[in-house]
């Protein structure tokens, strides 16, 4: 396959350093470049035309959320969020913007790369422990698939409902599939339908939705 085009957007010379060491390694990836502010990230993507955004959402003269919301504006390239455990209101406002995903910062190499492959392929992914902390909740909470009060589920099917949750579970379409014993096109469909019904662009802001009660 082609290789995954990325910008690395964050002001600590170690995160975005450390970053680059390990994607450079790996002939899946392309690093184009670093940036320390959001302003850099887009000057940059404006001469390399990245696929992929590795995004902080904490840095001077631009930060992460209001890069997001350009990058998106302007078809620059999908934006996967970098941040940390007490980043959560922050979290909410990137992924409004566009974002298509969050991960903490102290991942291994491996689940950062699949990460970029999932963004990179059109699923947005989200980290259990920040999905935690936005909702509030505890894991088990999460695995018994407990929306918050102000998801309404009145206007879905108890099918719809189920997609719902397993994507609330952090689930893949795949995963989904295998769970409900149904197709991953079809999965894909009830999503879409489902976005398009909430107004909402991606199946992150969904899981928040379901989760949180807040869009």
């Amino acid at each position: 396959m082609d290789k995954i085009r990325i910008i690395i957007a964050d002001d600590s010379d170690f995160v975005r350093d450390g970053m680059k060491i390990i994607l450079d390694v790996d002939d899946d990836f392309e690093v184009l470049g670093t940036a320390a502010t959001g302003r850099e990230a887009i000057e940059l993507a404006e001469k390399e035309a990245p696929d992929i955004f590795l995004m902080d959402i904490q840095m001077p003269e631009m930060d992460g959320i209001e890069a997001t919301k350009q990058i998106v504006e302007r078809g620059l390239g999908k934006v996967l969020i970098l941040t940390t455990f007490d980043d959560d209101e922050l979290v909410r406002q990137a992924l409004k913007n566009g974002a298509k995903g969050y991960l903490i910062k102290n991942h291994t190499p491996e689940h950062l790369k699949q990460m970029i492959k999932s963004v990179y392929y059109g699923t947005g992914v989200m980290d259990a422990n920040v999905l935690e902390t936005l909702a509030g909740s505890t894991p088990a909470a999460i695995t018994a698939g407990s929306a918050a009060a102000g998801f309404d589920a009145s206007d879905y099917s108890p099918r719809e409902l189920e997609i719902i949750r397993a994507v609330a579970e952090g689930l893949s379409n795949k995963e989904i599939a295998n769970k409900l014993f149904i197709s991953e096109g079809t999965v894909k469909n009830y999503i879409t339908g489902i976005l398009a019904k909430e107004g909402l662009s991606h199946r992150t802001a969904l899981a928040v939705y379901y989760l949180t009660g807040k869009k």
